[in-house]
């Protein structure tokens, strides 16, 4: 791969992308946006589950 970058941002700090690590500038962006989803920086939109809907999902899982 080249290190071209384009005309589209690092969506973590907004300078230009760099192929090498697409869609990021740099391995720390990169390692950040990682972070962001291990840091629950980020979630995937669904309805709340409730607290009976939990508890029933953890009974079924240790009874495996």
């Amino acid at each position: 791969m080249s290190d071209k970058t384009s005309s589209k941002r690092c969506p973590i700090c907004k300078k230009p992308r760099s192929a090498k690590y697409a869609p990021f500038c740099s391995s720390r962006c990169k390692d950040r946006d990682l972070a962001k989803w291990f840091g629950d920086g980020y979630a995937v939109p669904g309805r709340p589950a409730s607290p009976e809907e939990i508890a029933g999902k953890i009974v079924r899982e240790d009874g495996d």
